[in-house]
């Protein structure tokens, strides 16, 4: 699940994880994902991926559905995008 890359930044890379793409095709967030910056795409795969329990993997991965459904918040907190999904 988790890749061993590192970014010059020294961040982890995270790949991800087959039940993430199924579920952002299942709610059609492909696109809002997507749009997200690499940065955020890497936060929330590692923040999901990193929970130890499937309930808290799901809770987080439902706030991440949640949040670019909307496209108004990352990870709690106020997030405006550069484009915008019409």
């Amino acid at each position: 699940m988790l890749s061993a890359k590192k970014s010059s930044l020294k961040r982890s890379v995270y790949e991800m994880p087959d039940f993430v793409v199924a579920a952002l095709r299942e709610h059609q967030l492909d696109e809002a994902y997507r749009l997200r910056p690499p940065y955020q795409q890497n936060d929330y795969i590692g923040w999901i991926t990193r929970a130890k329990r499937d309930a808290t993997k799901q809770k987080r991965l439902n706030q991440m559905l949640s949040e670019l459904k909307s496209g108004l918040l990352y990870m709690n907190m106020k997030y405006t995008p550069k484009h915008r999904m019409e």
